[in-house]
C-alpha cells in the first residue's frame, strides 16, 4: 500500500457511479421502527457478515450509500432461491447486471476496499 493509497483510501471510492459505502438496516423491533445500522464498503463482506450472525434477509433493509444520497438496494440481489444470503462467487454474479462493468471476468472495482463491517 502506497502512502496516497493510505491517505486517500480506495480509489473506488472516488468512483461516484459506485457507492460509497453500504448499510444494512436490522429491524431490532418487528412493530416499531427502531433499528440497527451495519456498514461496510462491500455488499459481499456486509452480505457475509449478515450471514454469519445468522440476520435473516427478512430483517433486514440494505442501502447502497453515495456521496450525496441513498438508495435501497433490491435485497433479492444477495438471495438465492430459497431466500438465504448468497456467498461468493454467486453473489458476485448475481451483481453483475445491477454494477455493470464493474464486476466482471473475476475482477471487481470493490476489490481495493476492506470488506469488514462495522456496527453497533
Amino acid at each position: 500500500m502506497t502512502l496516497a493509497s493510505r491517505l486517500l483510501g480506495p480509489a473506488s471510492k472516488y468512483d461516484q457511479t459506485l457507492p460509497y459505502t453500504y448499510e444494512a438496516r436490522v429491524s431490532v423491533i418487528e412493530w416499531d421502527d427502531a433499528y440497527n445500522s451495519y456498514f461496510s464498503d462491500t455488499i459481499c463482506g456486509l452480505v457475509k457478515y449478515l450471514r454469519e450472525k445468522n440476520i435473516r434477509p427478512n430483517q433486514v433493509t440494505l442501502f447502497e450509500i453515495y456521496q450525496n444520497h441513498e438508495e435501497p438496494l433490491e435485497t433479492g440481489y444477495c438471495l438465492d432461491s430459497r431466500d438465504l444470503w448468497l456467498s461468493k462467487p454467486d453473489l458476485c454474479e448475481s451483481l453483475k447486471e445491477h454494477y455493470k462493468g464493474h464486476i466482471q471476468d473475476g475482477h471487481c472495482s470493490f476489490e481495493d476496499r476492506d470488506p469488514v463491517p462495522c456496527g453497533p
